[in-house]
């Protein structure tokens, strides 16, 4: 049997923009997607905290140390600039594997900085 567990996760990261002109996904800072080991193309859930909207979508490595998080295509009505979001990738694993899983959650400052990991 397989199931779906949480992977790792960015704790309340900042909106830093919204881009509805662009063909969908979300822009991840490269340095934050390092630390919660979430590759370029992966299906992410997305869920805002300040209006509940949930979503997936697919990740866009951003420019390293700058922050930045957005939003784009149909994913930007879904949140504003200045939301606090959170960002989880999943794994499926085999039921001998859940006992030794260890999922990594990122908090981040509000400038989507790692405060701990």
């Amino acid at each position: 049997m397989f199931l779906h567990f949480m992977r790792s996760k960015i704790h309340r990261a900042k909106v830093t923009e919204a881009n509805l002109n662009y063909v969908g996904s979300i822009t991840i800072d490269e340095t934050l997607m390092k630390a919660a080991a979430i590759f370029e193309g992966e299906k992410v859930q997305v869920v805002n905290n300040n209006n509940g909207e949930r979503l997936e979508t697919y990740v866009i490595k951003g420019k390293r140390d700058s922050g930045i998080i957005c939003l784009n295509g149909a994913a930007a009505r879904k949140a504003q600039v200045g939301d606090e979001i959170i960002i989880i990738s999943y794994c499926i694993l085999t039921e001998e594997e859940i006992t030794s899983h260890k999922p990594k959650t990122i908090f981040v400052d509000k400038d989507n900085k790692i405060i701990n990991n």
